[in-house]
């Protein structure tokens, strides 16, 4: 793998989960100001980064950003330091169109919980395992990179897709029989 496909191939979350790592071993040192210089060096080259990509997306405008924002990492970074353009249901809707084979979309927002409440638009009801858990691992996934603001997806199943009520048929008792 070159240097730069190395760069490309982490994701916004795996980045995040690595830095936070790395700050818990130095602060499981024991070595205070080892672990404080550490913490700020992470904030001095997050806010270095954030100036830099502040001044790409001015320099760029909104015609030439509009096709990067469709990148994961690029829209991940953009919302990292708050400057994606598009607002937060605009995010939501980008990245549920990333999994739309599973036709879900936008019950409602939760902004005090950061909870996304989904409803299955229905279209499947084929009885194949792409329900429930893997769809809302996929839905968190896709999340995570356009709209980290959405901590917690629920998943409602619409009412034509529930499980059939099994309707038992037997012999009528000797009692029911005519």
């Amino acid at each position: 793998m070159t240097a730069m496909n190395a760069r490309t191939a982490m994701n916004a979350e795996q980045a995040g989960g690595r830095v936070e790592e790395v700050l818990d071993r130095l602060a499981a040192t024991g070595d205070r100001e080892v672990a404080a210089a550490a913490e700020e060096l992470v904030r001095v080259l997050m806010d270095f980064y954030g100036a830099g990509l502040a001044r790409i997306v001015e320099l760029l405008g909104a015609g030439p950003l509009a096709g990067l924002l469709g990148d994961e990492l690029v829209s991940s970074l953009l919302v990292l330091h708050e400057l994606h353009p598009e607002d937060r249901d605009s995010r939501i809707a980008r990245a549920l169109e990333t999994v739309r084979q599973h036709a879900v979309e936008v019950a409602e927002f939760d902004e005090a919980t950061g909870t996304l409440r989904l409803r299955s638009a229905g279209g499947g009801g084929c009885g194949c395992g792409s329900t429930g858990g893997a769809v809302q691992q996929e839905v968190q996934d896709a999340l995570a990179c356009f709209a980290p603001e959405v901590t917690a997806v629920e998943l409602e199943t619409a009412a034509a897709e529930r499980e059939p009520v099994l309707l038992q048929i037997g012999r009528p008792s000797a009692v029911e029989a005519p």
